[in-house]
């Protein structure tokens, strides 16, 4: 079921943006025997799947699983076959949570991707305002390595948009919420700061490709363009940028 929805989900996201790309240097290097908690922004209804991509590519040794809004996993309830775990509002709604997490990474071999902000947010606001959820576990969990990861969904010089990412550097150690809380909040902004730069200076070499996307405009004019190119013996090249003198 998970390899039938991660196909799903890379087809969507081809099909939808321009590439898929992970900053430079990509993944940090993460010990294979401590659980992770990955937390993000949350930019976009994209968030999920760009995070079912990322796992595929990046930890395929590792289980993922995630928390959702419970209201909107009851309207996608077949990601409950992939890993994710409803979260209601409220405290009854916290301790579920946390204890549903903590059972999780009791394995070391088993993971979390959490988007932190618990809303939807543009990626340039700040702060960022992370929910409390994250530090509490981490606070419980001495041995968990939480790992910032900064999305973005930019227009570069396509039709269709960049999905773009970067993981920043991995926290560790032990502290109760409050010690933790600020140090989650510091290193997501530098790391979503770190990104808006990279996504402001429109650099493809700045990046890893994970996925390649659909290039040029499409349609009749894109049609026009490949017999253009034909009928003059030379190689298409879909791209807009790669089209100027």
């Amino acid at each position: 079921m998970v390899r039938f929805f991660v196909a799903v989900m890379a087809r969507q996201m081809a099909a939808s943006f321009r590439a898929i790309r992970l900053a430079r240097p990509g993944l940090p290097e993460l010990p294979s025997d401590r659980p992770l908690v990955i937390y993000s922004n949350h930019p976009s209804w994209w968030d999920p799947a760009f995070v079912i991509v990322l796992h595929s590519r990046l930890f395929p040794d590792r289980e993922g699983y995630g928390p959702m809004e419970a209201e909107m996993l009851r309207r996608y309830g077949f990601f409950r076959r992939i890993g994710i775990f409803g979260v209601e509002e409220g405290r009854a709604g916290a301790l579920r949570f946390l204890a549903t997490s903590r059972a999780i990474l009791s394995d070391p071999r088993r993971m979390l991707w959490i988007t932190a902000q618990g809303r939807f947010a543009d990626p340039r606001e700040r702060p960022l305002g992370l929910r409390p959820g994250v530090a509490h576990l981490m606070a419980r969990i001495p041995r968990a390595i939480a790992v910032p990861l900064a999305l973005e969904y930019p227009f570069w010089s396509e039709k269709r948009p960049e999905a773009l990412a970067a993981f920043g550097t991995p926290l560790e150690g032990q502290g109760d919420a409050a010690n933790w809380a600020p140090r989650l909040e510091i290193a997501l902004t530098d790391t979503c700061d770190r990104l808006a730069a990279l996504a402001q200076a429109r650099d493809p070499a700045a990046f890893t490709n994970l996925l390649a996307g659909q290039a040029g405009v499409g349609g009749i004019y894109g049609t026009w363009q490949r017999l253009r190119a034909l009928a003059r013996g030379e190689r298409h090249v879909p791209d807009h940028l790669a089209e100027r003198p």
